[in-house]
């Protein structure tokens, strides 16, 4: 494993929240049975920050926190920490899962892995807020910069994760939205509804609705962009709500009828219309990405009867 290797949505908390990351000198070590190292990181203003990576098979029995605490020499207090946020991990049951009880006792040939962010674990997320529940599934509006889900750097910076300590009830991922953007997300409470619910994304039985604030002036009505997209075939429809001839900016509503990653941004940076402070795909600025996700329908097949929730518009900062 290396100790470089962020994983998907942690290279988007970096770069997201992070900004200074992309000037900083790191070496990296990865600490393990067969050896022992760190990864000093320096800021922009050159204050040391620490990321660790712990990766080991105990020889013997131990507590979790214990063992970590002498292979890392971080304090207990802050390895408790670290592995509340879910930061650590363990084999259970033949799978690897996050580790967050300090004092559980291993037993010996126990795989235990700590990865260790000071810059990632010291983030406060912005909450989320539920915005309906059917019991099975949930409806949720997810603030800029909030991932959907954790990365093996932790979770509390996750929605799925806030929405099941604030419900108590298990979550299940059945779609994304990039860390960037804002808006509703559904979330399945049990195995059986995110099988469903994934199902309707597979099929393309959900229909999926944003708006997006665009640099340029741009009349469309329904235009489709059909620009492949990592190979694969990828559908956008846009039509304008408005222009703003004084800051040259459109607003569009947008469809997809599929789900690639980053499909909207690229589709509209394509056409030469980037989405405004797109820090990939267009220009990076000091407000959020200026897109939305406002509605979401679909036939459920748990509740047999149509389902559809709309983000209520105090919530939707693009104003459309």
């Amino acid at each position: 494993m290396s100790g470089t290797d962020l994983g998907g949505q942690s290279r988007d908390l970096a770069a997201c929240h992070f900004p200074e990351r992309a000037r900083i000198v790191a070496c990296t070590l990865v600490l393990s049975s067969s050896g022992f190292g760190y990864t000093p990181l320096f800021s922009a203003i050159g204050t040391p920050v620490m990321r660790k990576i712990i990766d080991l098979v105990l020889p013997s029995t131990g507590v979790a926190v214990d063992v970590l605490a002498a292979e890392s020499g971080l304090p207990k207090q802050r390895i408790k920490d670290a592995m509340a946020k879910g930061a650590c991990w363990w084999n259970y049951k033949g799978k690897q899962v996050r580790l967050r009880k300090a004092k559980r006792e291993l037993k010996a040939g126990t795989r235990l892995q700590l990865f260790y962010d000071e810059q990632v674990l010291a983030r406060t997320p912005e909450q989320p807020l539920l915005l309906a529940d059917h019991g099975h599934y949930s409806f949720w509006y997810k603030p800029h910069g909030l991932l959907a889900q954790g990365s093996q750097w932790g979770d509390h910076c996750a929605l799925l994760r806030l929405a099941e300590q604030a419900l108590a009830r298990p979550c299940f991922l059945v779609h994304r939205l990039d860390a960037d953007a804002a808006g509703l997300m559904v979330i399945a409470h049990d195995p059986k509804a995110a099988a469903a619910l994934s199902q309707c994304f597979v099929e393309r039985t959900m229909t999926k609705v944003y708006q997006a604030r665009v640099t340029g002036l741009l009349d469309s009505d329904n235009q489709i962009i059909d620009a492949p997209l990592d190979n694969k075939a990828s559908i956008s429809r846009i039509t304008t709500l408005s222009q703003d001839v004084d800051s040259q900016t459109t607003l569009l509503q947008v469809t997809i009828e599929t789900g690639r990653k980053h499909q909207i941004r690229q589709h509209l940076a394509g056409i030469g219309h980037p989405i405004v402070n797109d820090r990939l795909y267009g220009k990076a600025g000091s407000e959020p990405l200026q897109l939305t996700a406002v509605y979401l329908s679909f036939d459920c097949p748990l509740l047999r009867r149509s389902v559809e929730q709309r983000l209520p518009p105090q919530l939707n900062k693009l104003g459309g």
